[in-house]
């Protein structure tokens, strides 16, 4: 399955939640979803992105939008990262990876010297019809958020 294409609607998915909760895309048409994906739950560059998130999510919610992150990690460990940095969005646990396939964020790094598969950090943008409207891969954290925000503002 090819990834999603700008300005075409994205396949359904549904993946649990933390919460409880069970994440169904197709649930939120209405409202745009920004999709972010990030290597591990409580790591320093993903913990600076979450917490971004998290201090300006009034300003996504005013945009129509709902936060999303995406991880390989559990539901107890996106417990955990969600309780200690008050995260007020969900995270959706992607154990199998399906949805890190079907968004093609999944790449080769390298750990210690050792080559490993491991989540790029992505955010994706979808309207609240479920089409694409902008993607952003490779993210630098520092000013990702602003710039998702801006894009949504613009929609």
């Amino acid at each position: 399955m090819s990834p999603p294409a700008l300005g075409q609607p994205v396949p359904d998915f549904e993946l649990p939640a933390t919460g409880g909760k069970s994440i169904r895309l197709s649930a939120l048409r209405g409202q745009a979803v920004v999709l972010y994906f990030y290597p591990k739950d409580s790591t320093p560059g993903c913990t600076l992105e979450s917490r971004d998130f998290r201090d300006q999510l009034a300003a996504f919610a005013r945009a129509h939008a709902v936060v999303l992150g995406v991880s390989r990690d559990g539901l107890s460990s996106h417990e955990r990262f969600k309780g200690a940095e008050c995260l007020p969005f969900e995270l959706l646990a992607d154990e199998d990876e399906a949805l890190c396939r079907q968004y093609d964020v999944l790449k080769e790094k390298n750990l210690y010297g050792r080559k490993v598969m491991g989540i790029e950090r992505s955010t994706f943008l979808i309207d609240g019809d479920g089409v694409l409207r902008r993607e952003w891969r490779k993210v630098k954290v520092e000013g990702h958020v602003a710039e998702v925000l801006l894009a949504l503002q613009t929609l």
